[in-house]
């Protein structure tokens, strides 16, 4: 496939572009800085500006296309992952002004010029649990799709915008709009640098659910959504399979979640951030464990 993807210079985008190269899409990037990914070509563009959105939309992702001499070629899907990240980057209005404008670009050229699909990056964060103030508990366990997204911060409530605004252009439209719920993503290095921590203290895992996405497994996904067609609307959580910390299910209730209602029965390392409408939906499955990769 022809594929447009935002963000692609970023942490979790870098990884996300080499998968699909490896896949053999084509993948152009845009974003402010250039991408270090060898084969994955940056045009340098401002999403909050809509005439260079609607512009790049258009362009030719390489000199070889003038070759056939038939004109630019249409792109298959955009991959949207391009945002401020965080809170605390940005004054919390610019962080909510540049995620929702630029999504709202993408989303009206995608669909004003007829490309098929759109696949965005939402977040864990707009359930409410990881930029609160204080300690939020999640109201049940575990956390799926149908969760209350009812965030307190200016990142999260972009993101949750995000969504209804995508919503609303594929109602409009028909075509394929994918939002993805991505949790904490972990680059392969982070597991010994970071990981050891995580079970010496299980606490500083709370805000994200005590779950992670390995970057690999985030561009697992992405090619997922993008072989997939026909579903109209979907949002999907998008995690690995197990905790991130050494503690079993029912130890970390015991620590942390009392109360909280349980909806299933789980497995004894499963994470806490449900990933199976993505299981069912799209065939995501996720190859990269921490346990695995300390062990390396």
């Amino acid at each position: 496939m022809r594929i447009l993807f935002t963000g692609g210079s970023g942490k979790a985008g870098r990884h996300a572009t080499a998968y699909l190269r490896d896949q053999g899409h084509r993948v152009t990037n845009l974003d402010w800085a250039t991408s270090d990914v060898p084969g994955i070509a940056t045009l340098k563009t401002d999403l909050t500006d809509a005439g260079q959105v609607f512009n790049a939309c258009q362009a030719y992702a390489g000199f070889d296309e003038l070759e056939p001499g038939t004109g630019v070629p249409r792109y298959d899907a955009i991959v949207h992952f391009a945002a401020i990240p965080a809170i605390l980057h940005r004054p919390d209005n610019e962080t909510y002004r540049i995620n929702a404008l630029s999504t709202y670009n993408i989303l009206d050229a995608a669909t004003k010029l007829g490309i098929p699909k759109v696949i965005f990056a939402s977040s864990e964060t707009t359930y409410g649990v990881c930029f609160a103030d204080g300690e939020q508990k999640p109201d049940y366990l575990p956390v799926d799709e149908e969760h209350p997204t009812v965030p307190q911060d200016s990142y999260a409530m972009s993101k949750v915008v995000n969504e209804v605004t995508a919503r609303s252009f594929q109602a409009r439209s028909g075509i394929d709009i994918y939002g993805l719920r991505i949790n904490n993503v972990i680059e392969p290095h982070e597991y010994r640098q970071d990981f050891p921590a995580y079970m010496d203290d299980p606490a500083l895992r709370r805000r994200n659910i005590f779950a992670y996405i390995d970057a690999r497994d985030l561009g697992q996904m992405v090619d997922c959504c993008l072989k997939t067609d026909g579903l109209g609307y979907q949002v999907f959580n998008v995690a690995n399979n197990e905790l991130s910390v050494g503690l079993t299910n029912a130890q970390v209730i015991e620590r942390f979640y009392s109360g909280v209602p349980i909806k299933r029965e789980m497995g004894e390392f499963e994470t806490f951030y449900s990933i199976e409408k993505a299981r069912r939906l799209v065939g995501f499955a996720p190859r990269h464990a921490w346990r695995d990769e300390l062990e390396q």
